[in-house]
């Protein structure tokens, strides 16, 4: 076939399946080079502009997520979820947006779940019915397809940040009041260990990236992930990884054993992505032995709950509740408590609604208790906690002490 294309026009099925074809002898992931021999080959006469065009399209449609592929170049997007051929939502960070994106039929949306899963290296299939996996540019995959899912398949991808927000940054979109910024930078300059704690999409990577970049140059930080995403704008920073087994069941390495890996690298800093498991144990090991400014997110509803999230965790490990107490009352300073809520005539936001202490009550349990809260409007209001960890955080003691935390909030 010879013809001529342009930008918009892929030149018939004909063309892409020569080009699929064409490509699927090529070792490994095809380089540009190698998609342009490809479309040469079928025929088509392209100009300059238009010819990368139809390249971006092309790897858009046979190695990305093809109509979805804009939506992950998107820097304001977080999330991109398919529930059916004409179900397609993505998140701007003001909540879930339905978008006009039409995927053709049910099997189409299979196909292409299947090609994003063999782009991450997994298998999607009757057999295996379900995948979650990690795309060459970083974007985290997870779908399920029958007969697990009824309906047909459904896609859920998390798009990673190309770079880490400043805190400058999160103060002025709201998602921390001003009167806070320095007493997370002190956090971050007292090396205090601490949690950020919330619930799904509330922006608990997004604040611990923040964080990270402010950490001291000279200092050296390890982070541990199931799935990278932190991206840290810091100059040394040693990013491990996690790895599932094999169809044959082996060579996984577990965050368990990346946790005491790391504790033989020389860190600075430790940083847990997130704690989902056992490896809880070995993190609250880590940070009680001489690994100050270590940190970690976990998931749960308020910071008082963290607690029993924790001992939940630990209990995977074979911990009882009080070695958790005693463990984490040593390992851990502070608790940041992420919200994600719909405020009046607004969006969906997120943001910083406690910053807590971590202590015992008069039983030795483990409790999180408030040193300073938000609700998203008006003044940040202080408690009882906050002397105490104004002065484990550098501020001195006594009445005054420390910033003006309840400096007004944004006015609705």
């Amino acid at each position: 076939m010879s013809g001529s294309a342009d930008a918009g026009h892929w030149g018939g099925e004909p063309v892409l399946i020569g080009v699929r074809e064409r490509l699927s002898r090529v070792a490994g992931r095809p380089s540009r080079d190698q998609v342009v021999d490809a479309l040469r080959a079928s025929g088509l006469v392209l100009g300059s502009t238009a010819l990368e065009e139809m390249i971006k399209q092309v790897r858009a449609e046979l190695l990305g997520a093809g109509d979805l592929q804009p939506f992950l170049e998107d820097p304001l997007v977080t999330d991109v979820l398919v529930n059916g051929p004409t179900e397609v939502w993505v998140d701007r960070g003001r909540g879930l947006e339905r978008t006009g994106v039409d995927l053709g039929t049910a099997q189409d949306v299979r196909d292409l779940a299947v090609r994003l899963a063999a782009a991450g290296g997994q298998r999607l299939d009757d057999a295996c019915p379900t995948v979650d996996a990690r795309l060459p540019d970083g974007t985290r995959l997870h779908a399920v397809i029958e007969p697990v899912c009824a309906s047909g398949a459904v896609i859920s991808l998390r798009v990673m940040r190309t770079r880490a927000f400043t805190l400058d940054e999160l103060v002025a979109v709201w998602m921390i009041p001003p009167g806070w910024e320095p007493v997370l930078r002190a956090v971050v300059a007292e090396r205090a260990s601490f949690l950020i704690s919330g619930a799904t999409g509330t922006g608990k990577t997004t604040l611990l990236a923040a964080l990270l970049s402010m950490v001291d140059p000279g200092e050296r930080i390890v982070t541990i992930e199931e799935a990278r995403e932190l991206a840290a704008d810091h100059p040394h920073v040693v990013a491990l990884v996690a790895r599932r087994p094999n169809i044959e069941g082996s060579g996984a390495v577990e965050l368990s054993d990346l946790v005491r890996n790391a504790l033989r690298m020389r860190p600075d800093r430790i940083v847990l992505g997130e704690c989902r498991g056992a490896e809880v144990r070995d993190v609250l090991t880590a940070l009680n032995t001489g690994h100050e400014g270590g940190c970690a997110t976990v998931h749960a509803n308020t910071a008082a709950d963290v607690p029993a999230r924790l001992e939940a965790l630990a209990a995977l490990a074979g911990m009882d509740r009080e070695a958790v107490a005693a463990q984490a009352v040593s390992a851990l300073d502070v608790v940041i408590h992420l919200r994600r809520t719909r405020l009046p005539g607004e969006d969906a936001r997120r943001f910083v609604s406690e910053i807590a202490a971590v202590g015992r009550d008069g039983v030795g349990r483990l409790v999180v208790s408030p040193a300073l809260s938000w609700n998203g409007v008006g003044a940040p209001q202080e408690h009882e906690q906050w002397p105490a960890l104004a002065q484990r955080l550098g501020f001195g003691a006594g009445p005054g002490a420390g910033p003006d935390v309840g400096e007004q909030g944004r006015a609705w």
